[in-house]
């Protein structure tokens, strides 16, 4: 919305900075980080008032985690409003990538709400039915994937590009859009798994946020492309703001967050982050580079993947328990050496996606 105040700028005034990303970006993160700060607790307050014993702690879960009983969820409401007002603002309204990213993210918001209200309102850790969500999410990605793939330039338009091999792409034709269905729907249940200890979903989160936003300027500028020989893709470099409100609005939630927990994330936030993640991979043709820089949530949604299909053949488990980090807490380490930890792995890896950019 301020990008037009450069209508008023007459190229060496003030109006003139809203041309830039960059500073557009900064305003997002800085916005979406006073939105934290300002309605954190109020709405702690209000979702502890209407929620009374807070989120079910599910009964064949670790056992340090009944001391959190009480906590209050659905604090996912707190970034998706952060970033949805930063974005709103400060972004180029007039470009396709940000309505998709946006579509994405409130449509799993959405999903992850139903949940949530499903869970506190019944008091169980059931939920709305796992099909259902998962039909949800198929249609959400199947139109983001549809609608991404008509801003696409001619020779990317239905092909994955891979890293480090610069000159090859894989022409999936009419299995794009299952692929990418696959990317979001996937990335928006893995960052699900993960969050499932105080602090662990958000930072992985931002980390990866930050770097695909860093990949999304780099795609969508012509000079940054030519020199670092990736492809071209004309206004994703807009999504830099979108992600610069998920660092800020994750900051301030992680305020709160922070253990012990004032609040949980809940399924309002982990599914519409981990939507938002892999819609922005799609709309940048990096979806491989999300799989590297996202490691972690792959580990953590395989480890589920794993225990399940291996119980079910064997009758026995290959871990303590599942997602892999309640393997640890089994194990006996700390609550915040297992975060810590977790942190300092998505660090690394989001390096590793980095380097994806120079290394053809």
């Amino acid at each position: 919305m301020l990008y037009w105040l450069t209508l008023l700028s007459d190229g060496g005034d003030f109006f003139n900075l809203f041309r830039y990303i960059t500073f557009r970006a900064g305003g997002a993160f800085l916005t979406a980080l006073v939105f934290g700060f300002l309605f954190g607790r109020p709405l702690i307050a209000v979702l502890r008032k209407r929620q009374g014993k807070g989120q079910p702690i599910r009964d064949d879960g670790p056992e340090g985690h009944f001391v959190k009983a009480g906590t209050p969820t659905m604090g996912g409401l707190l970034i998706v409003g952060a970033l949805l007002t930063s974005t709103l603002l400060w972004a180029r309204l007039d470009n396709p990538f940000i309505w998709i990213v946006l579509f994405v993210t409130m449509s799993f918001a959405a999903i992850g709400f139903m949940d949530d209200y499903a869970k506190v309102s019944k008091q169980s850790s059931a939920g709305v039915p796992g099909r259902v969500r998962l039909l949800l999410g198929f249609a959400i990605a199947a139109v983001a994937a549809y609608w991404a793939a008509q801003y696409h330039p001619d020779p990317l338009q239905n092909r994955l590009a891979l890293p480090v091999f610069k000159d090859t792409l894989l022409n999936l034709g009419y299995f794009f859009v299952p692929f990418s269905i696959i990317v979001i729907v996937g990335a928006a249940n893995a960052v699900n798994l993960t969050d499932g200890l105080d602090g662990l979903a958000i930072m992985p989160v931002m980390i990866a946020a930050g770097t695909l936003g860093v990949i999304s300027y780099a795609v969508g500028r012509v000079d940054f492309t030519e020199y670092l020989d990736v492809h071209y893709v004309a206004g994703t470099g807009e999504i830099l703001i979108f992600t610069a409100g998920i660092f800020g609005g994750g900051l301030g939630f992680l305020w709160y967050n922070a253990p012990p927990a004032a609040v949980f994330m809940g399924d309002t936030g982990s599914l519409a982050l981990g939507g938002a993640l892999g819609a922005i991979a799609v709309s940048t043709k990096h979806e491989i580079v999300l799989a590297i820089v996202g490691g972690l949530f792959v580990v953590e949604a395989m480890s589920v993947i794993i225990q399940v299909l291996y119980f079910k053949r064997t009758g026995k488990r290959v871990f303590l328990m599942a997602p892999i980090h309640h393997h640890y807490e089994k194990k006996g380490w700390a609550e915040s050496t297992i975060v810590i930890r977790f942190w300092i792995i998505s660090l690394i890896l989001a390096m590793i996606g980095l380097a994806t950019l120079k290394v053809r």
